[in-house]
């Protein structure tokens, strides 16, 4: 057991001065008046600095070099998670962009994997396609874009949601009852790279889709006379998105909207590409190549192609860029995806039996160390 000390703590909830919290194992044990710690106990004094419950990202094809797509294993999701802990990110979905049947079964084989070794890291897979509108593809690979074949369906039903965390579809392109099937597995169904109508959209929601991916990002757009996919989101009280704050996937001003009318169902993910952590100039994604330059990866003919945002970057925009409170800010990153996931009494907050995934920043909003089921890393940056 130790303690971490002098420290500003956000626990989800609220925001305490002058007290710690107590990790025995992988665990929280309690959180308790700085005063009352035990002078037996070790204590990390965090200099004055904050700490929050660790980010979770549901939308990261990639990092520190690598990309899932390009080498589907457990080598390769071990690189993303040491990349991901030096800014902040504690748990994640490896996320596997439109792919043949084959790669699909073995990321789903890989995550399941990933589950048995790293539950509280890898909290299982984000499959973005192949069931999406080839009109909005965006970098997919169009070629592998197909309707949803009933036996791939029931082996990603029979994966379940402990594997297949998330998969994106188009709606208007999927039959409700593909998307009952999946959300009665546990899977999370979100609306992406789809056309559809504000009327096909709410079709959607109804038959299960609980959120929608990359908001704004490859959908129809929110038009007065038709609003479309944005619009059905913005108009439904349940459902979830994940947004790219990274302003160049959405004009900030438009996030400050969203954040407004959204607010506890808005989550910042990245879309994270190989180019974070490292200083790769270019890559390979859907089968083109992707340039990294001033902040933007995008291909030749000027499509996005992911991107090389951080959590802890998009958290700062946020603060920055939209004047939220660093409080709510970090509970896009933390507990709002926890709660999506239905995990939220073991991730995405700072409480007594929750998993001890920390992350420290500075008065900068800076990562300057992370707890990883317990075990205290400084100076991760």
């Amino acid at each position: 057991m130790y303690a971490l000390t002098h420290c500003t703590i956000y626990t989800g909830f609220e925001e305490l001065h002058h007290s710690a919290v107590l990790i025995e194992g992988d665990r929280i044990l309690d959180v308790i008046p700085q005063a009352d710690i035990s002078p037996t106990c070790p204590q990390i004094n965090l200099q004055g600095h904050l700490l929050t419950a660790g980010f979770i990202d549901l939308q990261l094809n990639g990092c520190g070099g690598v990309m899932f797509n390009d080498d589907i294993s457990l080598e390769t999701v071990e690189i993303m998670h040491r990349t991901n802990l030096r800014s902040g990110t504690t748990s994640f979905l490896p996320t596997l962009i439109t792919a043949p049947d084959e790669d699909m079964l073995k990321a789903i084989a890989v995550g399941q994997d990933c589950r048995r070794h790293y539950p509280y890291n890898v909290l299982g897979i984000h499959l973005e396609g192949p069931y999406l509108n080839p009109t909005r593809k965006g970098i997919h690979n169009g070629a592998y874009i197909r309707p949803p074949d009933a036996s791939m369906v029931a082996k990603i039903a029979q994966a379940g949601g402990d594997a297949v965390r998330l998969l994106t579809l188009a709606p208007e392109c999927v039959e409700p009852s593909v998307i009952r099937k999946l959300a009665d597995r546990g899977v999370i169904v979100s609306a992406g790279h789809s056309e559809a109508s504000y009327e096909q959209g709410r079709a959607g929601f109804a038959a299960g889709v609980a959120m929608v991916t990359h908001l704004f990002n490859a959908m129809t757009p929110w038009l007065g006379r038709s609003p479309g996919l944005v619009g059905a989101t913005l108009g439904d009280r349940n459902v979830y998105a994940g947004i790219i704050a990274d302003g160049q996937h959405v004009h900030f001003g438009s996030l400050e909207l969203v954040q407004r009318i959204l607010q506890d169902r808005l989550i910042l993910v990245t879309d994270a590409t190989p180019p974070v952590g490292t200083d790769l100039t270019s890559f390979q994604i859907g089968g083109q190549e992707v340039f990294y330059r001033d902040g933007k990866c995008i291909s030749a003919d000027g499509t996005l192609g992911g991107s090389a945002l951080t959590l802890i970057e998009a958290v700062r925009n946020c603060v920055q860029h939209l004047d939220l409170p660093l409080a709510e800010a970090l509970r896009m990153a933390s507990l709002y995806p926890a709660r999506l996931l239905g995990m939220d009494s073991e991730l995405g907050v700072i409480a007594p039996s929750a998993i001890a995934n920390l992350t420290v920043i500075n008065q900068a909003l800076e990562v300057v160390g992370v707890v990883d089921q317990g075990h205290w890393l400084a100076g991760v940056s």
